[in-house]
């Protein structure tokens, strides 16, 4: 493990989280694992580090410095986007020649959260799009989406 000491305060949480983003192409689901983390920081809220977030923070410190190895794209072959949307975030992976050459992920702005899960699909494709968008230029492009039974199945019948 490293030497990072637990955060203490909003602006040693602000610090570390800010440390992170700066790393978060290389760690898949990094905004999924900071979310307990950025819970902290939100304006009005009493800063109480639970098991929450001790397992948030010590995850995102181990996938930081053992971040998987990422390729650099070829100049022929086309992208592989897979991304998908929960009610916690969006995320994406970059891939070539069945090899990952980015990740990407956001949390939730606070209106996107009463979203219906086919526009968070939908948002998570536009947000490949844009953040991506110097690779993909001029390049093929196939999307993919994880698609879970649980969605399947809770949808009501009309």
């Amino acid at each position: 493990t490293t030497i990072v000491p637990r955060p203490t305060s909003v602006t040693e949480v602000r610090s570390f989280l800010g440390l992170a983003g700066y790393y978060r192409r290389f760690v898949e689901g990094s905004s999924r694992l900071g979310l307990p983390l950025t819970k902290l920081m939100r304006k009005g809220e009493n800063f109480v580090w639970n098991e929450e977030q001790e397992k948030s923070f010590k995850e995102l410190k181990q996938r930081l410095v053992s971040a998987p190895v990422l390729t650099l794209p070829s100049g022929s072959g086309e992208f592989q986007i897979y991304s998908d949307a929960s009610k916690k975030g969006l995320g994406c992976v970059l891939m070539q020649h069945g090899k990952v050459i980015a990740y990407a992920s956001r949390q939730l702005k606070p209106y996107e959260v009463n979203y219906p899960t086919h526009d968070l699909e939908l948002a998570a494709v536009v947000f490949a799009l844009k953040i991506w968008r110097h690779y993909l230029m001029a390049s093929h492009v196939m999307f993919l989406q994880t698609i879970r039974a649980s969605s399947i199945f809770s949808r009501s019948e009309s």
